[in-house]
């Protein structure tokens, strides 16, 4: 069966897809990739499916092993990316042979890259999701982070006969100080108006007590009316909770599936990818828009994702009636022949 060997396994690289939807009703949590964005068009720059597992790393990357030809891309946070010590490029496709050896440096910018295949991984579907819920061992590698020493199987394999190159001007720029934008609620009516004010004139900064789960801010406190807690409901990705000590917590992929925090605001659906590729010590700054504007970026976000996809499609070229006459009378000639 075709495989990659783990030599190196990176600082904590797991296998995801875009998580286990329609599952939290029974305490499940999404999970998923952290970047959907650097995901979804690592996949379209290998054809699959734009839900195919991929690897997620973060900070530092692998060492790997193929035992087959195979199609990759790399995208997401910037970083270094080797096979058999030669440099290769991100945010294209690249032709990898039996016996290769992909070796990753250190992270340059950003915080997470994404490793896509134009095959499939090879690991159990669980509850729809090939995604690792790493708090619950549950889905993925044996639930796991890699191991030196795994050896990750593939299943329909193909190799591409083109290169895919994304444009320039859709990679993403990752800033140790991004805008973040927000719409308020569900309960923004816990906080006075001042509490709001405060933050959206202040900056907040990322603590080290973030991972997958949730990013811990430091920064102005962020006051109640009353009390911190509420009768506990659902929590989506981008939930911005303030408990009692008026520190923010942004929820994220791995996110409990209810919460009894108070939920000031909500980042944005198109923002996400950008509190993804944070840092610790990277600071946020967040901008009110209201539920029109977050709907319209929401539409450009896939719109965007959708335009990529149609660059890579091989389009049929058209003739003139000139050049389809000429045609005719070249090859009408050969036949005769």
């Amino acid at each position: 069966m075709p495989s990659i060997k783990v030599h190196k396994p990176g600082l904590c690289t797991t296998v995801q897809d875009i998580g286990r939807i329609g599952y939290q009703q029974f305490g499940i949590p999404v999970s998923g990739v952290m970047d959907e964005f650097a995901f979804t068009v690592a996949n379209y720059l290998v054809e699959s499916d734009k839900n195919n597992a991929v690897l997620e790393i973060p900070f530092l990357g692998p060492t790997l092993e193929f035992d087959f030809d195979v199609t990759i891309a790399i995208t997401g946070g910037e970083i270094q990316a080797k096979i058999n010590n030669q440099d290769v490029k991100m945010w294209e496709s690249i032709n990898v042979k039996k016996g290769d050896n992909l070796s990753f440096g250190n992270l340059k910018s950003g915080m997470r890259a994404y490793l896509a295949f134009s095959a499939e991984i090879d690991v159990p579907v669980v509850m729809g999701s090939k995604s690792t819920l790493l708090k619950s061992k549950l889905g993925g590698f044996e639930g796991r982070q890699l191991k030196m020493g795994d050896v990750l199987n593939f299943k329909n394999v193909k190799v591409l006969s083109k290169k895919n190159i994304l444009d320039k001007k859709y990679i993403p720029a990752y800033s140790h100080n991004q805008n973040i934008r927000i719409v308020l609620g569900p309960q923004d009516d816990y906080f006075e108006e001042s509490s709001i004010k405060t933050m959206l004139e202040n900056k907040y900064q990322v603590t080290k007590d973030a991972d997958r789960m949730g990013m811990r801010l430091a920064g102005e406190v962020i006051k109640h009316k009353d009390k911190a807690d509420i009768i506990s409901d659902a929590a989506v990705f981008g939930s911005i909770q303030v408990p009692g000590n008026g520190q923010p917590i942004i929820l994220l992929a791995d996110r409990q599936t209810t919460g009894g925090y108070t939920k000031i605001a909500t980042v944005i659906k198109a923002d996400l990818p950008k509190l993804a590729q944070m840092l610790p010590n990277d600071t946020i700054e967040f901008s009110l828009i209201n539920i029109e504007e977050a709907q319209k970026a929401y539409r450009e976000f896939y719109r965007i994702l959708d335009e990529i996809k149609e660059s890579f499609v091989v389009k049929p070229r058209v003739y003139t009636e000139k050049q389809l006459y000429v045609l005719k009378k070249l090859f009408g000639n050969r036949r005769k022949k």
